[in-house]
């Protein structure tokens, strides 16, 4: 279960449905707070709409690969994003589902409507509603996750220095997470249930360094451990038989799924669901921006998507201010 909280209300507003908004953001991780940060610094009005403030960081054990931190658990961060932008008046409304967005690019005024059937409008639009790693849906991945069981190996590597983990995937990211978490740990195992899908010289020099073993062909059945994760239960499926992989960790690295259900027909998406954007985080769709895990960028990590989140407020504050200009120069000309 993922562990739940909330800003402290005395110094958080709700959105309301009567505010035009100069920007409203959907996703409470680190691409949206950073993106409320830089457009509060740029006199904008801004909204927050998510499930949850701080994303999947709250699910990370630790820290210690973003600038200016070390040693940080994933709630810590959150606390520290969470504490800068409570400062500024930013306007939030958490716990909360979207249901649909309607964009205008003739006015400028795009709706965004929550479950509870409120309606929300504002000038630009951020789709900052990130990614959910893939799971193995194996009895005991939920309970020990954070207890050794793990998702990210650019992330977490460091705290298995000189112990045994299991890699579970065979795709590029997990034979890449392989090779690097063999340059600290005692031991590597790569359990895949069925062949490589890597790049081949990859693959070529995953087999030849000696601290790893490889288990094709080879189903996780569940993961086990008291406080701790302790060993995995594995099938052999050509032979049909059980057998054990005892490790330090796990870390799963089956690809991530974008939480992009809810733009389907909104936003251009490439064929693993991402949103398309350009370099200032433009979507195809005017006014509608898009910034961190859920959209192309490569490396989904915490300090990519709080810089995406600065990109895409900027260049949200240069539409609406060339959007303001235009409408200067209109009236003008009707005025004459």
């Amino acid at each position: 279960m993922a562990f739940q909280f909330s800003l402290d209300n005395h110094n958080i507003k709700e959105p309301t449905p009567d505010t035009l908004y100069d920007l409203i953001i959907i996703g409470g991780g680190p691409a949206g707070l950073n993106a409320a940060l830089y457009a509060k610094r740029k006199g904008l009005d801004v909204a927050i709409l998510t499930r949850q403030i701080g994303g999947q960081i709250i699910n990370t054990s630790s820290v210690d690969n973003y600038l200016g931190t070390k040693n940080s658990t994933g709630v810590e961060l959150v606390e520290t994003f969470k504490s800068h932008v409570s400062s500024l008046d930013v306007q939030i409304a958490e716990y909360v589902d979207v249901e649909e967005i309607t964009p205008n690019t003739a006015v400028n005024e795009h709706s965004v409507k929550l479950t509870d059937n409120r309606i929300f409008k504002g000038r630009t639009i951020l789709l900052a509603t990130g990614t959910n790693h893939r799971h193995l849906d194996v009895e005991g991945e939920d309970r020990l996750a954070g207890r050794g069981v793990a998702y990210c190996a650019i992330c977490d590597a460091p705290l298995y220095k000189n112990k045994n983990v299991i890699i579970a995937g065979g795709g590029n990211s997990a034979v890449e997470a392989a090779l690097d978490l063999a340059k600290v740990a005692n031991h590597v195992t790569i359990v895949h249930r069925s062949q490589f899908r890597a790049d081949k010289v990859l693959i070529d020099e995953l087999y030849h360094n000696s601290k790893i073993d490889i288990h094709l062909q080879s189903q996780i059945k569940s993961i086990e451990g008291e406080e701790f994760m302790t060993h995995i239960n594995v099938l052999d499926k050509e032979n049909n038989s059980d057998f054990i992989v005892e490790a330090d960790g796990i870390f799963i690295e089956i690809g991530n799924v974008p939480n992009s259900y809810l733009l389907k027909g909104l936003v251009e998406f490439n064929d693993l669901g991402e949103v398309i954007v350009d370099e200032k985080c433009a979507t195809n769709i005017p006014g509608i921006y898009a910034a961190g895990d859920v959209t192309i960028v490569n490396y989904k990590q915490i300090i990519i998507a709080t810089s995406d989140g600065a990109k895409a407020a900027l260049a949200a504050n240069d539409y609406i201010n060339m959007q303001k200009a235009k409408e200067r120069i209109e009236n003008y000309g009707n005025v004459k």
